[in-house]
């Protein structure tokens, strides 16, 4: 870009409007409650995947059990007849058992960091009663001085 190029586009954009900075926002009026486009996850919701992601690891841990018990026999009876397939399906069986390791650690993880949040937020909750309860107290102090 020429000198002459650059100084013609500085005096166009100088003899515009001053641009002005708008947001974006979700409209106002939308009816309902007033409460949607917010996250909102009740104790009850948080409960239902917690005893779903419990559930899945019980019953997982249990039938996959059951798949890998059953594929090591045939593996290993492949394997001992000769057969290829005997290889390649106990290679299977020990990429199974290291996904349903996974599976099964990312389950109890929900869990348990559920359990924890629960916990977590109860102590805040006491915390900020104990907190608010403090401050009206000062409150009442500063009343009576006022003699109110």
């Amino acid at each position: 870009m020429a000198w002459e190029e650059w100084e013609r586009a500085k005096a166009q954009v100088a003899d515009q409007p001053a641009t002005r900075m708008q947001l974006n926002q979700y409209p106002a009026d939308q009816g309902g409650d007033g409460t949607q486009g917010d996250l909102v996850a009740s104790q009850k919701d948080l409960q239902a995947v917690g005893t779903a992601a419990h559930d899945l690891f019980e019953d997982f841990t249990t039938y996959s059990g059951h798949a890998r018990v059953a594929s090591e026999a045939a593996a290993g009876g492949l394997k001992g007849e000769g057969f290829a397939l005997g290889g390649a399906l106990e290679h299977v069986t020990e990429r199974w058992s290291e996904q349903t390791r996974t599976l099964l650690d990312a389950c109890a993880h929900i869990s348990n960091h559920l359990r924890f949040t629960k916990n977590q937020h109860a102590a805040d909750d006491s915390y900020i009663a104990g907190a608010v309860s403090s401050i009206a107290t000062l409150d009442e102090g500063f009343d009576d001085r006022k003699g109110h």
